[in-house]
Formats: C-alpha cells, structure tokens, sequence
C-alpha cells in the first residue's frame, strides 16, 4: 500500500495525510468511499451465520422505551419477521467467515496489524438501531445496502440509560446528522457519541473497529506469559532461607521473600528481548473462538498466503503469528515480514528461504495458518 497516494477510501487524501488530520482527531464523511460496494454476504447468509456456535452474533429489538438484548446462536425462528420495524441482528468477525468481508478490512491495512480488529456487519429493519453511544475505539461504518441516518457529536456527559441491556446514552446531544447511502463512510474517533437508524426500508452497515489494549489487562497478559519464555535456570530458581531465626510473628511475611519475589519481577522484565516476544505473541493470539483446519498435505512451493484467520506481525529480532514467536534474521527476516504485510510469498520467494525457515513454512501450512497460493 502506498501510504502517501491518495485514496477513494479515504475521500482523495492519503493514508499518511489521514492518520496525521483524523486518526483519534476529529470525524471524516466520505461519499462514495466505495463505489458500487455490495454486502460481503446476503441477508439470508447472514442469519444463517447467526445460527452457529462459532459465530458472535447478538439481537436488539426496540419495542417503544425497551429494549431486549439476546446474544447468539440464534436459531432462524428467534429472529422477528423481516417487515417488523426497530430491530437489529448484529454479526462479530465477519472477516474470519466470508472472504468478501476479509478483503474490505484489508483495505484499512494502513493502520498497524496490532490494532486492526474485526470487521461486523448490521442488519437493521426499518427504523432499526442500537441507540446513541460511543466506543472506545476508532470505528469506520461503512453503508454496504439501504440508508442509515447518522446523528453524531462528541460526548460531554457520559451518563447511561439506567434499566436496558445496552449502553445507551442518556444525555445525547448530537451536532452533525448525515444519511449514508450505499459506498458512503463515515470515520468517528473514539468516544464519539453516535446513533445510526435505518430509514425508508432495510439496510446494512459494516464497522471496521480497532483493538484497544487496556493497560492492567496488558500488564497481567504479559506477567503470565513472560514465565513461559524464560530458560529452565531462571524459572527453577527456589526461594531460600538458612538464616531465617525462630519468630514469635508468624503471621509476617518475612523480608528476605518480599525481595525474592521482587527480584523474580525485575529479572522477568528486565529482559527487553523476552518482553517484545511476550508482547508480540499477545497481540497475534487470535480470538478464542478462532480455529484452523488441518492440511497434512498442503504445497508450499507453489507459494503461500496467510490464511484470513491468521494474525501475523513482527519486530526487529521476531516473527509473530497466531500467539507464537519466532526469531528472524536477515533474508528470511525480510521474507517473513513481507508476508506479513502483504498477505503473500511467491513461489519464487519461498524457494529463496532457508531450509529452517521453509521447514517452520510447512508446519504453518500443515495448521492450517497458511494455505497455497492460488493462480
């Protein structure tokens, strides 16, 4: 992708120009971001995905001052007849589903793999919605069928509607109302206050959203998985205490523990090598209802491309995919990071690998992490 072109997406500005304006700025409407879009999967594929076990879908329905929340699977029979007003089926990850949703979220690849999430896409019946609220991430929505009425502003109190299932703004003030045609974008910062409804019929709405670490759970994830990094000798190191008197306290925690528990924390983060890999191997680790299938068979000499499932990213000494790391160096280094940023190696470029790294290749092709590349 060349960051500096300009972009139909992003309204004839640039990658760079827009994350440097916009990006946790300020709001961009783009009409015809995508021109002649169509949903990455029908209405009826769509409820279909509902109805399974893998698949994160949710129900909003609208009925006056209530609202009802109902989390997937949903079996066809739970959903409202298509012609009732004020309802919503809300589909997560539609990306790792259907390749049409995986190829629309690739072209937002101009923001760091690492806070690239999902893509989900809404159906709404006539006058549907979820109601005014704000994300904590960067949300594009993107019309793919009907018409969506957007109210938007920046949220100044924060307050939600006591009694519902959802988390509704109570004191919604919005500044902007715009309507999204199909192949219209709508870009909104985080914490954003906004409420789409469909109007003058059904529609579908897709939102590339952002993963947002938060800094206790980050810090936890990394304590437990840095341990798993460290050689046999650090982690075998046992407390001791030949000098430790007779006590008439014994309910203190002695001091001599105190700083071997210290120490085991300063030796466990002092390593930046074994922080960047437990890093690196938190922000691949794909979600936990994500699953491969197995090809003991699969070529990788004709070439390979990262399977939509797979997260891949890198750093200056590793290879990260699907919660594993991988020291790199030199060509194979540079050949591993252009899959990851690409999607894809030659046949002419795998053949260019090490033996080792070819090796790792073909046990990534065997779990199903990559697939061959198709003419």
């Amino acid at each position: 992708m060349q960051i500096d072109q300009p972009m139909t997406l992003l309204g004839g500005i640039s990658p760079a120009t827009f994350m440097r304006r916009h990006w946790q700025k300020k709001p961009l409407l783009v009409r015809q971001a995508l021109p002649g879009v169509q949903p990455p999967v029908t209405r009826a594929e769509m409820f279909a995905l509902a109805q399974q076990e893998d698949v994160e879908s949710r129900l909003i329905v609208a009925k006056g001052e209530a609202w009802k929340l109902r989390h997937g699977p949903l079996p066809r029979q739970a959903l409202p007849a298509v012609k009732q007003p004020r309802w919503t089926l809300l589909v997560q990850g539609l990306d790792l589903h259907a390749p049409a949703a995986h190829e629309m979220l690739s072209r937002f690849r101009f923001v760091p793999q690492a806070r690239l999430d999902d893509l989900m896409i809404s159906w709404a019946s006539e006058g549907g919605g979820v109601g005014p609220h704000m994300d904590n991430y960067d949300v594009f929505l993107v019309q793919v069928h009907g018409k969506r009425r957007w109210r938007i502003g920046p949220v100044a109190d924060d307050t939600l509607v006591e009694g519902v299932p959802l988390k509704i703004l109570a004191n919604f003030e919005p500044q902007e109302d715009v309507v999204l045609e199909p192949g219209d974008m709508l870009y909104l910062p985080p914490r954003w206050g906004h409420d789409g409804i469909a109007v003058d019929g059904e529609c579908m709405t897709c939102s590339v959203g952002f993963r947002v670490p938060r800094e206790d759970e980050l810090a936890r994830e990394l304590l437990q998985r840095l341990p798993e990094l460290m050689d046999e000798e650090e982690k075998g190191r046992l407390y001791r205490d030949p000098k430790q008197p007779a006590t008439d306290t014994p309910g203190l925690v002695p001091p001599a523990l105190a700083d071997f528990a210290r120490r085991a924390l300063e030796r466990a983060l002092k390593d930046p090598e074994l922080l960047q890999a437990a890093l690196g191997e938190i922000l691949s680790e794909p979600k936990p209802n994500v699953w491969f299938e197995q090809d003991g068979e699969a070529e990788v000499e004709v070439g390979v491309a990262l399977h939509r499932r797979s997260r891949m990213m890198y750093d200056e000494k590793f290879v990260f995919i699907n919660g594993e790391s991988f020291h790199a160096g030199g060509r194979d280094a540079r050949l591993m990071r252009r899959l990851a940023d690409a999607g894809t190696l030659s046949a002419r470029e795998v053949a260019a690998l090490s033996s080792d790294a070819r090796g790792l290749l073909e046990d990534w092709a065997a779990a199903g992490w990559v697939q061959p590349l198709r003419a």
